[in-house]
């Protein structure tokens, strides 16, 4: 009897021993297939970034500033590939960290080639331009020359009198509650404020006031609402701008910067031009 029982014991040892081996082959089947689909999806996500990198590889401009620009992301793309690289596969948290990258750096190649786009099209254009006013220029001095010299010195005294100055220049975020904070993962909106000081001599009627806004990288924030003005001579692409009424007594002015698709921890700058050419000032703000 005590014979049988122990058969019957170590029969159902068996079936146990069975059943755990095939549950231990079912989930070490499925960590396999888990951990090569992973596999592939770091593979896909590194042939984007290296198809990424050779884009801006291609991409050059005639302009020192954005060639600058330029030059700091190609250097953050072929350091995010050797980080992929160096990134297993099953770490999920991080490939997901490295897709939003990819996705922020995708977006700054396109205000890239927009900004290049715009400014090739408004070199041409002021290009004409400057050539047309040279040669008119050329004329009248031909015409009369000792009265241009008196015009110009005249012009020259009454500008420097007249051109608007500003005070108090200031950059802050805000979250979603409309309300100032630091935290760079809760700003939804930058708001530049300043005031145009008085200053009766000023010409008196709609003024338009620029901004641009440079994020810890030094790359310019843009929207799709972006205008181009000149500053000692040269094409400048801004942030935002907003035309007031200036009668010659200070005025105060916010200008708002949406659309950002993402802001990232450092010190960002702001500079402000005014319409007549002459910048403004400049300011910073930390986000942590």
């Amino acid at each position: 009897m005590e014979e049988k029982n122990l058969k019957k014991v170590m029969y159902a040892m068996i079936v146990v021993a069975i059943a755990l081996a095939a549950a231990l082959a079912y989930i070490w089947y499925e960590k396999t297939e888990l951990v090569n689909e992973l596999v592939v999806e770091k593979e896909e996500l590194t042939a984007q970034m290296i198809d990424l990198q050779n884009d801006y590889a291609t991409l050059s401009s005639d302009y020192d500033t954005i060639n600058s620009q330029l030059d700091s992301s190609r250097e953050e793309v072929s350091q995010l590939i050797e980080r992929i690289k160096k990134t297993e596969a099953t770490n999920r948290s991080k490939i997901r960290q490295y897709e939003r990258e990819l996705g922020t750096l995708r977006s700054i190649m396109r205000n890239y080639i927009v900004q290049i786009d715009s400014l090739n099209t408004l070199n041409k254009k002021l290009t004409a331009d400057a050539a047309a006013a040279r040669r008119e220029a050329a004329e009248s001095r031909r015409q009369n020359e000792a009265l241009s010299k008196t015009v110009e010195n005249l012009e020259g005294q009454v500008a420097a009198g007249s051109v608007i100055k500003a005070r108090g220049l200031k950059l802050e975020a805000y979250n979603a509650s409309d309300k100032i904070t630091d935290r760079s993962s809760r700003v939804v909106r930058l708001i530049t404020t300043l005031s145009l000081v008085e200053n009766d001599l000023a010409p008196k009627g709609p003024v338009r006031i620029y901004i641009r806004v440079k994020d810890p990288d030094g790359i310019l924030l843009t929207n799709g609402s972006q205008r181009t003005f000149q500053y000692n001579g040269e094409p400048m692409i801004c942030s935002a701008s907003r035309e007031v009424d200036y009668v010659g007594k200070e005025v105060e002015l916010g200008i708002y910067l949406n659309d950002i698709p993402e802001y990232v921890k450092g010190i960002y700058t702001v500079e402000a031009y005014s319409e007549q050419g002459g910048k403004l000032g400049e300011a910073e703000m930390m986000l942590r």
